[in-house]
């Protein structure tokens, strides 16, 4: 995130609303209440399998920079948002409570808490709209391009979909994507700011910006080298083609074909280097894929893949329809004040009271089978695994690790789940989801 351009401080990507809701809790006498909230999802979008968790090292970095600053709190005071009382609170406000969750790059399911506040209310929901943005985004990235690296089996994938979404998305959406397996991006701010390898040639302007496409190919080759890849697709592909290798011999690096029936042109292309002796030329496809289209090109022979609109608009799935709720709290300020269960019962939109802890259950071959959601105190068994790991202890961070961390964590758990997650059908979630009340039984 950006706070540069936000004056250092995260407090106003909020919505208004979690304010009123400030200023009539102190008002009442509610405000230091303790509450327990929960992120999850109540189902899958688009009947897929399993999600991805991505942005937690983004929403740390905003929840520690989620101050009031002079001018937010001239802002909210010249509109007439709060109170002078509320002012005040939110002059020293700082998030002073615990922050649990799924960690980066795991898997979750529907209902899965991927993530817990605990604090006063008033502190609790100030988090909400910051929170759910975040996640909500990154997450959603995150489950797509999961399907596409699988569906890529093996082969290296290209983020390429800063121009087809909002600038500061795609910086997130890059990040979403590498912890998903995506091998680089064309966005160098994703680059700068977490480390994400960034890869790029030329696009078509490149090559009608000289007198032919020889002439292109040689200016690019002599600024980048032979290892270098050449967009073959602006005029005759084969003509291209047969030019590309004539210039830059046997050791080109690669092609990129950009239009047409890429699955057919792969072949013809793959025939033809062959036959002009570039055997170990590779050949990129681009244009409008998703995990759909990656996953019909299996058979043909791509080296990898390069993917803009449906990896930065979640394929389909914009937003993970992450909820924040609450599902506990006190009866009073008091830390010893005992804790109760709420929950919604709205017609459609139901919630399970309690703070639930997860555990994923394991067979003896290491496959994930299923997923437990328990209001009692967790015991898992030998092969299980508690999937809340601290992230924010007493108001500071405790769980920032490293963006190949969720990576590698993300491989794993991808790796653990039954075949049928693999699936690009409609379907059931890969693992059911189990709620159990006093503790999940053996």
């Amino acid at each position: 995130m950006d706070l540069g351009e936000l004056g250092g401080s995260t407090a106003l990507l909020t919505d208004q609303y979690e304010l009123t809701m400030l200023q009539a809790a102190l008002n009442s006498g509610t405000a230091d209440r303790r509450a327990v909230f929960e992120v999850f999802a109540r189902h899958l979008p688009n009947g897929r399998r399993y999600g991805v968790v991505a942005g937690t090292g983004r929403l740390l970095d905003a929840i520690e920079a989620f101050s009031f600053d002079e001018a937010a709190l001239e802002f909210l005071s010249a509109r007439g948002v709060v109170d002078e009382t509320t002012t005040a609170w939110l002059e020293k406000f700082r998030f002073t409570g615990n922050v649990w969750g799924y960690p980066e790059g795991e898997c979750y399911f529907p209902e899965s808490p991927i993530l817990v506040v605990e604090g006063t209310f008033a502190e609790a929901v100030m988090l909400e709209t910051v929170v759910l943005s975040i996640l909500n985004h990154d997450c959603a990235i995150a489950s797509a391009a999961s399907r596409m690296v699988q569906a890529a089996q093996g082969r290296p994938l290209i983020e390429m979909g800063s121009r087809r979404t909002h600038e500061r998305a795609a910086i997130a959406a890059a990040r979403a994507a590498y912890v998903a397996g995506f091998a680089t991006t064309s966005n160098l701010e994703a680059g700068r700011r977490y480390g994400v390898p960034t890869a790029g040639t030329s696009a078509h302007a490149f090559t009608l910006l000289h007198d032919s496409e020889r002439h292109a190919f040689e200016a690019q080759l002599a600024s980048l080298g032979q290892g270098t890849t050449l967009l073959v697709d602006t005029y005759d592909v084969e003509r291209a083609v047969r030019t590309a290798v004539e210039l830059a011999g046997p050791s080109l690096g690669a092609v990129r074909i950009d239009s047409g029936d890429l699955g057919v042109m792969a072949r013809r292309v793959r025939a033809q280097l062959d036959e002009l002796g570039a055997h170990d030329t590779r050949i990129v496809v681009t244009g409008d894929l998703d995990e759909y289209g990656i996953a019909a090109l299996a058979a043909a022979p791509v080296d990898g893949y390069g993917v803009g609109t449906a990896l930065v608009t979640g394929s389909g799935a914009p937003t993970a329809s992450l909820v924040y709720k609450l599902v506990a709290r006190s009866d009073g300020p008091e830390d010893d004040a005992p804790m109760r269960s709420v929950a919604k019962r709205s017609a459609g939109k139901p919630t399970r009271g309690g703070r639930k802890a997860a555990i994923r259950r394991f067979d003896a071959r290491g496959t994930a089978y299923s997923e437990v959601l328990t209001t009692g105190e967790p015991t898992p068994g030998p092969r299980d695994r508690l999937l809340h790991v601290p992230l924010i202890q007493d108001g500071t961070v405790v769980g920032r690790e490293t963006l190949e961390a969720a990576r590698e964590r993300h491989a794993r758990a991808v790796r653990e789940l039954p075949a049928t997650a693999l699936q690009l059908s409609k379907g059931e979630p890969a693992l059911p989801t189990e709620f159990l009340d006093g503790g999940p039984r053996r």
